[in-house]
């Protein structure tokens, strides 16, 4: 049998043949390529759909409370009063009480008006309304009311926006006169924030996030250049780098923790005698938060130590590891971008399911509701559109992030399996582009639906548990815990799986069946190095993503300390740190993948081959030092032995009993 056929994977190889990775490439899985086009075909459909029966013009123009389309003459609709109105001068719509927010139907809960201009200052009394629509000819009560009649009418408190009218400007390209205050929406957070009780310490902290913007953009643009220098780092001295990491995350921790528990005390003997009540407020919020941020980090700093020093034996087990990623990043610097094109893509995608979904919110018949307005609902089967939708959000995103498995997979697998690195492609990443595009999108298409079944069920889990919050039992509540954990742990494990099956593909180009199949049975075979590799590499990556934290949090409270507008900074904080992480992990994950995907290729390798004429091993010499290392310390650790000698065996026989 063939290596590289589309229904076999290396399992099937004859020990009399050498192995050859990449020689033979064919298409896999078509069938799940054409589903995966059907299905896009059908998220097409659905914006086609929404754009062709109006609703574009609904989305981006706005419509009245009585079904007119701002900007344009409309049709008059039976039984609707003030419909097919011309509304050609009024091109923006107006709500009389924009912070009147419906938490349930997520809609605001107001009357709304086609307006030709949208108030820019404040209106504090009907008076103010008056002369606003006598200057700019923009009507901001009911069409049944005159201007003229707006301080006369005993109507006007209905008929007339809420005081004080707050200033708004509209919304680019949507022609929405929203508020320029986003503090209107403090019930709206509120609701979103369970654990505030205090609604003033609400607009505190919103008023610190508009206060501190400037702050918090820089930081988070600090963030992502500490990110960009540790990949720099890894590339260039990736053998000192885990013990770089580990005294800089101890510097980073112990500093850190002083720090605040020295601005604690400095706060704490502070005088408070000649500041105002609300300054004093706001440095009691203050104090409150430096202990409580005082007391995390003292307990994080104490259980980082604690693990530190059980696994102080086995971080030299990853440098050689590291050593042989940070040549990939050297040969391949195009990884580094990455989580950008990946980043890129999935905005694309984004924004366009978010315009389609608004345009199904705008789409359909109209019908007059209960209070005598008008809303446009889609009726019959194709009211069920949104859950094909929703479900596409899902593959599709999973999709996109599949592609960047399998591109890092091919690049990676495409390196390690050239003995003559000279004899690399121009770009080993365009080339694993192009290979993705030419013959495994099927196997991608049907990866990411795998990950697409057990993550619908979960998030329907989710919302129920959310939704029943307060209702349900202490048993259902424990059933639904449980479910919901055991999805995710099943989610997190064939996310591995997948990504080694990406690999298993790249290197044969086999279905993802049969890639999945041959790739479970390598890491079942070396399960004890899978761990610790794991292990040990994820804890050192994870060092770094601290580290980039720490930094960015310990910048973040030495500029949001001695700001001048001195606000309450605990959400302007947790932003930036949440932002520090998440653009951490996007570039050390690409990092934490190419030694995953090394590994299985060094494994695949050391099965296959022995070293000996026509079997010559493709590993690096590091990675063979690697293999030795390991097995020391496993046996001076007491974990060798007879099970050692069992987990290495495929390792070193493979190729004799293949």
């Amino acid at each position: 049998m063939e290596l590289c056929s589309c229904c076999s994977g290396w399992s099937a190889m004859s020990s009399k043949r050498e192995w050859k990775p990449l020689e033979d490439r064919s298409c896999t899985d078509i069938p799940w390529l054409l589903l995966f086009i059907l299905f896009c075909i059908g998220m097409g459909f659905i914006c086609g759909f929404s754009i062709a029966t109006g609703a574009a013009a609904r989305l981006v123009s706005g419509y009245d409370s009585y079904g007119n389309i701002c900007g344009q003459k409309n049709t008059k609709l039976e039984a609707i009063p003030n419909s097919g109105m011309d509304h050609t001068q009024r091109k923006y719509v107006f709500f009389l009480d924009p912070c009147n927010l419906d938490l349930i139907n997520r809609k605001i809960k107001s009357v709304a008006l086609c307006v030709a201009a949208c108030p820019r200052q404040e209106l504090k009394t009907l008076s103010d309304v008056q002369k606003f629509a006598e200057m700019n000819g923009s009507a901001l009560c009911s069409y049944n009311l005159k201007p003229s009649e707006y301080t006369t009418s005993s109507k006007s408190s209905v008929l007339c926006p809420k005081l004080p009218v707050p200033a708004s400007a509209p919304i680019p390209f949507f022609h929405r006169c929203a508020p320029v205050n986003i503090s209107c929406y403090a019930k709206f957070a509120e609701a979103l924030i369970t654990f505030v009780s205090d609604n003033s310490v609400l607009h505190r902290l919103i008023s610190g996030v508009m206060t501190s913007k400037e702050i918090i953009l820089g930081l988070c643009l600090l963030s992502l250049v500490l990110s960009m220098i540790l990949m720099v780092i890894i590339r260039y001295i990736s053998r000192v780098l885990v013990w770089i990491l580990t005294i800089l995350v101890i510097l980073g921790s112990l500093g850190g923790t002083g720090v605040l528990w020295w601005l604690y005390a400095k706060q704490r003997r502070s005088p408070k005698e000649t500041i105002t009540p609300e300054q004093l407020q706001i440095a009691e919020d203050n104090l409150r938060a430096l202990l409580i941020y005082a007391i995390s980090a003292t307990v994080f700093t104490v259980i980082l130590f604690l693990i530190m020093l059980v696994m102080r034996k086995r971080v030299a087990l990853t440098i050689a590891l590291f050593h042989v990623a940070g040549k990939v990043f050297i040969h391949l610097p195009l990884l580094v971008f990455q989580p950008f094109w990946t980043f890129f893509a999935l905005v694309l995608f984004w924004v366009y399911w978010i315009m389609t979904l608004l345009f199904l919110g705008t789409t359909g018949s109209p019908v007059q509701n209960e209070q005598g307005f008008v809303e446009f609902k889609i009726s019959g089967p194709l009211q069920y559109m949104w859950w094909y939708h929703v479900v596409g959000l899902i593959w599709i995103s999973e999709f996109i992030l599949a592609c960047q498995q399998m591109t890092v997979a091919g690049a990676v697998v495409t390196y390690y399996f050239t003995r003559d690195k000279r004899n690399l492609p121009f770009t080993p990443i365009l080339a694993s582009v192009n290979r993705l595009i030419r013959y495994h999108l099927g196997t991608v298409a049907k990866g990411s639906f795998i990950i697409t079944l057990v993550k619908i069920p979960r998030m329907i889990l989710m919302y129920i548990h959310s939704q029943l919050k307060g209702k349900e039992n202490a048993c259902a509540r424990c059933v639904l815990k449980s479910c919901i954990c055991c999805l995710w742990c099943l989610e997190k494990c064939l996310n591995y799986l997948n990504q080694n099956a990406y690999t298993a593909t790249a290197i044969n180009s086999t279905n993802f069946c049969t890639s999945a199949k041959d790739a479970f049975v390598i890491l079942v075979e070396n399960a004890l190095r899978v761990a610790t590799i794991n292990t040990v590499g994820d804890f050192m990556l994870f060092l770094g993503k601290v580290l980039i934290v720490c930094s960015t949090g310990l910048a973040g409270i030495m500029l949001l300390n001695y700001q001048q507008d001195y606000t309450v900074w605990v959400l302007p904080l947790i932003i930036v740190c949440l932002f520090a992480f998440l653009v951490a992990h996007c570039f050390l994950s690409i990092y934490e993948m190419v030694v995953d995907v090394l590994f299985l290729c060094f494994a695949i390798d050391t099965k296959y081959n022995d070293g000996s004429p026509g079997r010559e091993f493709y590993m690096d010499k590091v990675l063979m030092e690697f293999v030795e290392n390991s097995r020391k310390a496993m046996k001076e650790a007491g974990k060798g032995g007879v099970a050692d000698a069992r987990e290495l065996k495929p390792m070193a026989s493979g190729a004799s009993s293949a």
